[in-house]
């Protein structure tokens, strides 16, 4: 018995001894979580229920040069509800109410909203869905009704914000417009100005705290935001939405009658380099277009004839020849090397001089030309391709830009035949934005501008940077070969390959170009129609590029005949068909205040107005301006160009007036 107590004894020991070391490391690690760990513990405890997360900021707006949106973010608002944050007798004296004002806004019946609201307090459900993508106006409305407008700890009400980027003039320019965003690898992709131009637009990011509730759903802690985002800066681009609009649809029926793969089409101003319109259409496998590859910009390829403009600068400004120099076409075909230069009218055009050989594109005429004035010294022709910047890329914000080839003697890709195949635009790849750069210049008597997107960048009415005229080359080549060029590109339209676009009320000065496309591969040769010039001819406003791939041959793939249409339709519609509404009248003009019509702008040089001026018509930022400057204060309603004014013009100017401007 005594051996039994005795091994009793031991093994309660034995387990006390046990229960106490348990007890030491139940002590040190408490001690080890409180002290040692504690920090980590709390923060990751505090992570887990309570964390920042991120408002992103506004983007800016992109304005075209007339004051219409090309690119907007829209907030939307989703909007849910706390139902254990309102006090009882709170929720039972308002439900009924917020559910009669929440069936006007979302559209359901109030019974089944107020049935909803009730069984979310019966189940104490803090994430209840009221309504989703509400516009910023609906937001405000559902904020004011009643039991919401007690705010987020008293009313329960629960707002979430996120923001739409929107294109409201749609897919048109939507390339150049361009966007931000990742794509299925996770890579930022950014694109066109919006993404040349996103340390501008994008603002800085705000931050909210929420805290994890049931479901493992999170709920702002407040009403109001930890830090507090900022917009980002307006891009006010070059283009016209007028122009664009003739240009877009001009290049989409052309598409659509030949069934082209793909074309693009630039209205550049001549004096600025501002582009006016771009338009990159390429077809889809149901035949439909739409804005895809920005070609004017990324496709460099053989231009074919419309590079023979530099053949004539070269041998003009060179003094090596002149216009009335004659040639023979020697029936059409002429061989150099082994290799065959034909012209495209068959049987050729017999004898006739270097500038009537450039109007009707004779390939046979400018190759004899350039090769033989500049077959013992090729570096003399290809430096003046150097010169005048086509060697290498424009330099523009966007990333993909075409880059150009233009074969160096001595150097890898130049042999016997370089010389005389780059004199018809071949052995030789520039993109369309370079090609009607250099024809800009001709346009612009030698000055060669660089093509811009982008004229300002602004918070709201401050200008915060501006990009002016950049100049790329003073001075291609000299006046009097800038004269005779001139010249000749009229005739071209007059009585070459582009007078079937001929038109005695208008004129337009050009180069039309058929090249073949893969002609080392028969299989998958096609034809890039193409014309490039500008209008008016005596007096150059807008130079423009039409550029056509893969044309159908059945209905026709010679430059005048696909791509001149384009060139012509354009330059008449911004011309002939419409006046231009772009343009804001004298308003100087004294006239009878009994019209109730009164002078507007300063009656006198440095005198200030009196009386409210007439902002119909005007672009929103520049309204904006005018009145803050008059010392108004100014509440606008949408964006554009203004549509209507609370204070009627004629009325006398007050101070601190508030005036609202109603933007269309």
């Amino acid at each position: 018995m005594a051996v039994e107590d005795k091994q009793i004894s031991y093994r309660i020991y034995l387990v006390a001894f046990v229960l106490f070391l348990m007890a030491i490391a139940v002590t040190v690690k408490l001690t080890n979580i409180q002290w040692v760990e504690g920090d980590y513990y709390r923060k990751l405890a505090k992570e887990r229920t309570v964390k920042n997360f991120v408002i992103p900021a506004n983007k800016g707006n992109i304005y075209s040069a007339d004051g219409s949106l090309l690119a907007t973010s829209i907030p939307n608002y989703t909007i849910r509800f706390d139902a254990v944050a309102p006090k009882d007798e709170d929720f039972k004296a308002n439900v009924d109410s917020l559910a009669i004002g929440l069936s006007k806004l979302i559209g359901k019946p109030r019974s089944v909203i107020a049935e909803e609201l009730r069984k979310a307090r019966n189940n104490q459900n803090r994430y209840l869905l009221i309504a989703k993508g509400l516009t910023y106006t609906q937001y405000v409305d559902v904020k004011n009704l009643p039991l919401f407008n007690k705010g987020a700890y008293k009313g329960g009400i629960i707002v979430e914000q996120e923001t739409v980027r929107e294109h409201p003039i749609g897919k048109i320019a939507e390339r150049t417009i361009g966007y931000e965003r990742i794509d299925e690898d996770g890579v930022l992709k950014r694109v066109g100005i919006e993404g040349a131009f996103g340390k501008y637009l994008n603002g800085k990011d705000g931050k909210i705290l929420k805290q994890k509730i049931a479901k493992g759903q999170w709920k702002p802690i407040r009403d109001v935001n930890e830090v507090e985002p900022q917009d980002g800066y307006d891009v006010i681009s070059t283009i016209d939405v007028y122009i664009q609009d003739i240009a877009h649809h001009a290049l989409l029926k052309q598409l659509e009658f030949y069934q082209a793969d793909h074309g693009c089409v630039v209205v550049m101003e001549t004096k600025t380099g501002y582009v006016k319109a771009i338009s990159n259409l390429g077809r889809a496998k149901d035949g439909s277009y739409y804005e895809t590859i920005n070609y004017a910009v990324a496709e460099s390829h053989e231009p074919g004839s419309t590079f023979k403009l530099v053949d004539m600068i070269a041998l003009l400004d060179d003094k090596k020849i002149d216009t009335n120099k004659v040639y023979d076409s020697r029936g059409g075909e002429i061989v150099y090397n082994g290799k065959k230069v034909r012209d495209s009218h068959k049987g050729g055009y017999g004898k006739i001089s270097l500038a009537k050989g450039f109007e009707v594109s004779s390939n046979t005429v400018l190759v004899q030309a350039v090769y033989e004035n500049y077959k013992n010294n090729p570096e003399e022709f290809v430096n003046r391709i150097n010169r005048m910047g086509l060697n290498k890329p424009l330099g523009l914000p966007f990333k993909g830009e075409g880059i150009p080839v233009v074969h160096q003697p001595g150097e890898k890709g130049w042999d016997k035949n370089t010389l005389p195949w780059m004199a018809f635009g071949y052995s030789v790849a520039v993109t369309p934005l370079q090609t009607l750069t250099l024809y800009n210049a001709i346009a612009n008597n030698g000055e060669m501008v660089k093509p811009q997107f982008v004229s300002e960048i602004k918070e709201w009415n401050k200008t915060i940077k501006k990009y002016d005229k950049k100049v790329i080359n003073k001075s291609i080549c000299d006046q009097t070969t800038i004269n005779k060029i001139k010249a000749i590109l009229q005739n071209v339209v007059k009585r070459g390959t582009g007078s079937k676009l001929y038109s005695k009320d208008f004129s337009m000065a050009g180069k039309t170009g058929t090249a073949q496309v893969n002609y080392n591969k028969k299989d998958e040769m096609y034809y890039s129609s193409s014309f490039v010039g500008f209008f008016p001819a005596e007096e150059p406003k807008y130079s423009c590029i039409v550029v056509v791939h893969k044309p159908n041959v059945s209905a026709g793939y010679y430059g005048a005949d696909v791509a001149g249409p384009v060139f012509k339709r354009i330059a008449q519609k911004i011309f002939t068909d419409a006046p231009t509404t772009n343009e804001v009248k004298n308003l100087n003009k004294k006239i009878n205040t009994q019209e109730n019509n009164y002078n507007t702008y300063y009656s006198k040089v440095n005198s200030k107005p009196k009386y409210i001026p007439n902002l119909k018509g005007m672009s929103g930022m520049d309204a904006v301006t005018l009145l803050e400057s008059l010392k108004l204060k100014v509440k606008v309603i949408g964006v554009g160009k203004v549509k209507s004014q609370s204070l009627k013009p004629g009325e006398a100017i007050q101070k601190n007036r508030t005036i609202i401007l109603e933007l269309s």
